[in-house]
């Protein structure tokens, strides 16, 4: 074979293979276009969604009653809003779905302990960084409702602690009111709520702090400490039970114990609480059950949505027989 012979195909080959390159390339570039036009399902939310993702705390107005409650908006993969949602009774209860057009939310939760089975449903518009809504009830009722950003409670340094003391001084309700009508009395150094009747929180108020309490409950009984009157270390019978987020030591409806520490009913039960901006740690009789975790938002029954601001410590007797003694706080400087 001649050296031109060799040389033309050696150029033929030279050409297919780069023929075959620039084929592969045009391929690629094409795939990547493909890739990089949006789909519906990879649209990401705008400024305006953006803006209403966060959490809320919300007071709905009752006829003339406020009711504190809190919002949770948050993203679910790309383009979903969801959230939670509480009131001013039960627990934390799951939005599926938040429906954002023209600057307003709309959601619908089903019932919890209401007596009506129909959903309630939210509508409010997104101004100047508020919420302005209304809510229909389970029962057809139509109320009004605000909300503002929840703080973020964060501190940016250990607190310094104050002297340890003593709330309940084992003969009277000094430093303490009820709620309501009050069924709550001292004997022997205890504190006790006979039956169900008022809740009792302190005269004064608290930022962040440790809070020593015992406490001791008959079979059936439930009852709960609010830290700043607005997030509620469950107390209930929950001896031996799994430990979901509602039951003994939890922070009702948000945070569940590592481990079921409860004694039997009947049996004096201790807490020793740390409470700091947001972040709380339970450790119930002697086991660190919740380690600096942090507390969302309100939870139900709480006094106010007003989380920035300090409160009372409070304790629940509207949920049956309960009684109390050696409640020691340690404020924060």
């Amino acid at each position: 074979m001649s050296r031109i012979v060799k040389q033309k195909i050696a150029m033929k080959k030279i050409s297919v293979s780069t023929t075959k390159i620039f084929q592969h390339v045009i391929i690629i570039i094409f795939l990547c276009m493909i890739n990089c036009i949006p789909s519906k399902a990879n649209i990401v939310l705008n400024d305006e969604e953006q803006a209403v993702i966060g959490r809320w705390d919300m007071t709905i107005d009752m006829h003339g009653k406020s009711s504190p409650s809190w919002l949770d908006i948050h993203r679910s993969g790309i383009s979903t809003l969801v959230g939670e949602f509480v009131g001013s009774g039960g627990s934390a209860r799951p939005i599926s779905k938040i429906y954002f057009n023209n600057n307003r939310i709309n959601f619908s939760i089903p019932p919890q302990w209401e007596k009506d089975t129909n959903n309630i449903s939210f509508a409010a518009e997104l101004k100047n960084d508020s919420l302005f809504g209304t809510m229909i009830a389970t029962n057809g009722e139509k109320y009004n409702w605000v909300a503002a950003r929840a703080p973020s409670l964060k501190r940016t340094a250990e607190p310094a602690w104050r002297k340890p003391v003593t709330l309940f001084n084992g003969k009277d309700l000094k430093g303490w009111h009820a709620t309501g009508d009050n069924q709550w009395i001292v004997k022997e150094e205890v504190l006790s709520s006979p039956h169900s009747g008022s809740n009792l929180m302190t005269d004064e108020t608290f930022n962040d702090f440790k809070l020593h309490i015992e406490f001791r409950y008959p079979e059936g009984s439930n009852s709960g400490v609010y830290l700043r009157g607005r997030y509620e270390v469950q107390i209930e019978a929950s001896h031996g039970d799994e430990p979901p987020k509602d039951v003994f030591s939890a922070i009702y409806g948000f945070i569940a114990p590592s481990e079921m520490a409860a004694n039997k009913a009947g049996e004096w039960q201790t807490y020793d609480i740390t409470l700091i901006g947001r972040m709380v740690t339970v450790v119930a009789n002697g086991k660190t059950v919740i380690c600096n975790r942090e507390i969302p938002g309100i939870t139900g029954g709480a006094i106010n949505s007003n989380e920035g601001e300090p409160g009372p410590i409070l304790l629940q007797g509207d949920h049956g027989p309960i009684d109390y003694r050696n409640i020691v706080i340690t404020p924060a400087q």
